[in-house]
């Protein structure tokens, strides 16, 4: 076995070169196919004569990172060596694009093991591997583990490719040797490690390639046409579209499909040498083609996932998804919706094919331009004709569809599919597709286009000309409604137009420096899945609130007003430049708007972790909130209110602040929300009163709640109970645990009196929270919760007291109690000390519609 190998240790790269000629016409770069040979050279490649380049690469001479040495395909298109990704202080094994001026890594060979140093080496170790070895004594680091016993064995990265496929490499199954080609997404720019996505090849049914995240897929390229992987647009298509000449070289990339009991792959190649390709799996999960250009960029022709309908079974089974229409899924002929306000849920058959496998009763129809659907399970027939392959189809009561094998053989050989259709999209490039219907289905089908079933038309006249006379009768008694209708509509339509304008011009005018958009209502239906169930993410007085994903990826929370709101255009409006005008960091910022016909809608940035009451008024969450998170969110929500009582452009008093509308972000920073029911003051306005009281319940001033007076006063009361509220994890308004007249304020106040303030904390951090830091905020809770506005801080007082350790007023005794009735939920109790008699009082409060955060 030593001779044997010793017969090509040494043998300079002519030679070699000169013995491989026939495997040389074969490649692009001998660093990545049959390039390295564990059994002689490590790599058979040509080099440019450079100082510190090597020729030959055996046992005895080997490629050093310290010494700069590297590899260059003979054609000089490819460079094998050290590098480091990015910014990255890791060193690699890698091959890259030698021709083009930014490091364009293709392979990388110890993506695992990184060299943490200049001292690697590469060559063959003493058991005939190639590997890769660390210079500080860190020893072998990556091989290529082969096993070497009757006669040398060629190992070629091409078999073990990275994140990037490049013309002339297999990708597939070798089913002789069980070897699945699967290329892998770097971890991130900078590190070559394996990420969480890959593709691979599906070898069951007809083969098809999966991208996957984790374990899951996540996009699909459909069974091969005989021209290209169905669902993947045509490249020559798609060189069109840019507006980039490449000299009628439209048909540079030949694509080539094998699927034999040996092997079932797919490669591609160049037709001119001298344009770069390169399929590359990004570390964000995208597939992409791109091609290198003249003017030294590499332009993208091709990625996926693309689009929503690009998302593999994006609409459920039975069902096919359009990018083109608002609502992108649509069940398949013979097909409804189980659930009509939700129909992604499912799409179930209308009625049962009578005379199963017999021929009776039941048909086709045809899709024109869709992706064909998930082919696992299917049955691929070589040389049968489309008519053949329809009777084959109708002999199984388990077929489904059936479509075309092969578009360039004039229609020959043909795909039947079993079960559920799945994983369904309409595409220009797409294929015809054949789903079995009934006859009833086959018949409203034939009718759109009756050329395509000119033999059904005597069936089509007995089911549909009764229909049709009783429409039009039905029309003649509507036609006068129906003109009146279409002429208030016009004016509804005028008038919703002019109010668009009126609020695209106020927005422009109001919002100052802030990019305030006006979102149509496809892109908030496609946003939201067309406002499933599944996106909600709460409910408010205003109506429901959304989550949703814009196509850039960025993710909002759309507050829906909803259809029994009487909120009008003009109370819209108000409450869009309201927030417009309002620029924190503090306060939860929106995006931008949404006014079609009667839908209204704001578009908020999206807080991941919910309000503050899904923390602190939960046993297991609040674990999560120590003191020192507690009384950051304290002193944040403080100056956010800071700011819009006096440092914004208008004095706006919030009127409903509570926990619920305090949403955390990431990082569990507080931010306020929900300005449904804010007010302005203008000028040295200090107070208003309204017939209208709005508000939440223990939360609600008693002047506010007796009088209808509110003022900037009125928040500060709210933010003393949220102050009370983050220190003792109870709500105020249903705490009382021995004086059934008592809430958390009169509580907490008793225990100040008595010197036991402390027992107020929340017993999840009581031992772990400075006892002069909570008392602090506990006494500034109670000053800003006193009974009387004008024995309250202003905001700037109050901020200015948790920030400082500076002597603190005694508060007042709480005379006003509010609290909600144990025995009837809807109803709150009001108390006083001057009281002889407690006063119960069902929906207390005529609450507008407002908008609140999720």
């Amino acid at each position: 076995m030593k001779e044997m190998h010793s017969e090509y240790i040494g043998i300079s790269l002519r030679e070699w070169h000169t013995m491989s000629k026939t495997v040389h016409e074969h490649l692009n770069f001998m660093a990545c196919k049959k390039a390295l040979s564990i059994s002689a050279l490590l790599v058979t490649v040509n080099l440019f004569n450079q100082l510190n380049a090597i020729d030959t690469v055996s046992q005895s001479q080997f490629l050093s990172d310290s010494q700069n040495e590297s590899l260059v395909s003979s054609d000089g298109n490819f460079r094998l060596g050290f590098f480091s990704p990015g910014k990255s202080q890791f060193r690699y094994v890698g091959i890259w694009f030698n021709k083009v001026p930014k490091q364009t890594v293709v392979w990388v060979a110890n993506r695992e093991t990184p060299i943490k140093n200049s001292a690697g080496t590469f060559k063959i170790g003493g058991d005939g591997n190639l590997a890769g070895f660390d210079g500080n004594k860190n020893g072998q680091l990556w091989s290529t583990n082969v096993s070497i016993r009757r006669i040398p064995q060629l190992w070629q990265s091409f078999d073990y490719p990275t994140d990037t496929l490049l013309p002339g490499m297999k990708f597939g199954l070798n089913r002789k040797i069980g070897l699945n080609h699967i290329i892998t997404s770097w971890r991130s720019s900078v590190g070559p490690a394996p990420g969480e996505f890959s593709v691979r090849l599906d070898p069951s049914g007809s083969p098809q390639f999966f991208l996957y995240k984790s374990t899951g897929p996540s996009w699909r390229g459909g069974p091969w046409n005989g021209r290209n992987l169905n669902g993947i647009p045509d490249v020559a298509t798609k060189l069109r579209s840019h507006n980039v000449d490449y000299s009628n070289q439209v048909d540079i990339i030949n694509y080539t499909f094998v699927n034999n009991d040996n092997e079932a792959y797919i490669k591609f190649s160049s037709r001119n040498g001298t344009i770069f390709s390169r399929i590359v799996l990004e570390p964000t999960g995208t597939v992409q083609r791109l091609i290198w250009h003249e003017n030294k960029t590499w332009e993208k022709f091709w990625m996926a996932p693309e689009d929503l309908c690009d998302e593999y079974a994006r609409c459920d089974v039975n069902a096919i998804c359009n990018e083109d229409t608002v609502v992108h899924c649509s069940c398949l002929p013979g097909f409804e919706p189980l659930y009509p306000q939700n129909w992604k849920r499912k799409c179930v058959e209308q009625r049962k094919v009578d005379g199963c496998g017999k021929g009776a009763g039941e048909g086709f129809v045809r899709l024109e331009d869709v992706k064909l659907p998930d082919a696992s399970i299917s049955k691929v027939y070589d040389d049968i004709s489309l008519k053949e392959c329809e009777r084959e189809c109708l002999k199984s009561c388990n077929c489904t569809g059936y479509a075309i094998a092969d578009v360039t053989e004039n229609g020959r050989g043909c795909i039947t599919w079993y079960g559920e259709l799945k994983d369904m999209r309409q595409y220009k490039d797409g294929q015809d597709f054949y789903p079995r219907v009934d006859a009833v289905e086959q018949a409203a089908h034939a009718l759109k286009n009756s050329k395509e079933f000119p033999a059904n038309r005597s069936m089509i006249a007995v089911i549909i000309v009764p229909v049709v006379l009783e429409v039009l009768v039905i029309a003649a008694c509507f036609y006068y409604f129906c003109r009146s209708s279409r002429e208030r509509k016009g004016q509804k339509k005028k008038q919703r137009r002019s109010n668009m304008l009126r609020l695209e011009s106020a927005i422009s005018s109001e919002s100052g420096d802030r990019e305030l958009k006006m979102f149509d209502l496809s892109t908030m239906i496609a946003a939201t899945d067309n406002f499933s169930s599944d996106m909600k993410l709460g409910r408010g007085g205003f109506g429901p609130v959304y989550k949703g994903r814009l196509p850039n990826g960025q993710e909002i929370a759309i507050k829906r007003l909803s259809e029994n709101s009487r909120q009008g255009f003009e109370e819209f409006k108000n409450e869009v430049l309201l927030i417009a005008k309002l620029q924190h960091k503090n306060l939860v910022r929106l995006l931008g708007c949404c006014l079609d016909e009667d839908e209204k809608m704001l578009i908020y940035e999206f807080m991941p972790n919910k309000s503050l009451d899904y923390f602190i008024f939960d046993e297991s969450r609040k674990l999560l909130l120590d003191w020192k998170k507690r009384h950051d969110i304290i002193l944040v929500i403080a100056r956010g209110i800071l700011y819009l009582h006096q440092d914004s452009r208008f004095t706006i008093i919030h009127r409903d602040l509570k926990a619920s509308n305090i949403l955390l972000d990431g990082e569990m920073k507080p931010k306020i929300s929900d300005f449904g029911t804010a007010r302005i003051f203008c000028g040295d306005q200090t107070q208003e009163n309204t017939n209208k009281v709005v508000g939440t319940f223990g939360y609600m001033s008693p002047e506010y709640v007796l009088g209808g007076i509110f003022s900037m006063k009125s928040d500060v009361f709210s933010f003393g109970v949220l102050i009370l509220e983050v220190i003792s994890g109870k709500k105020n308004a249903s705490f009382f645990p021995d004086d059934p007249s008592s809430n958390l304020i009169k509580y907490t106040w008793e225990l100040w009196r008595d010197d036991k303030a402390l027992e107020i904390v929340d017993s999840s951090i009581a031992d772990s929270c400075p006892a002069d830091e909570v008392l602090r905020c506990i006494e500034v809770g109670l000053l800003c919760v006193q009974d009387d506005g004008n024995d309250r801080p202003t905001m700037s007082t109050a901020v200015f007291m948790l920030s400082n350790e500076t002597p603190l007023p005694s508060p007042k005794q709480p005379e006003f109690v509010i609290r909600r009735a144990w025995d009837k939920p809807d109803s709150y109790i009001m108390r006083t000390r001057s009281s002889i008699n407690e006063v119960t009082v069902t929906t207390f409060t005529a609450r507008r519609i407002c908008w609140v955060a999720p």
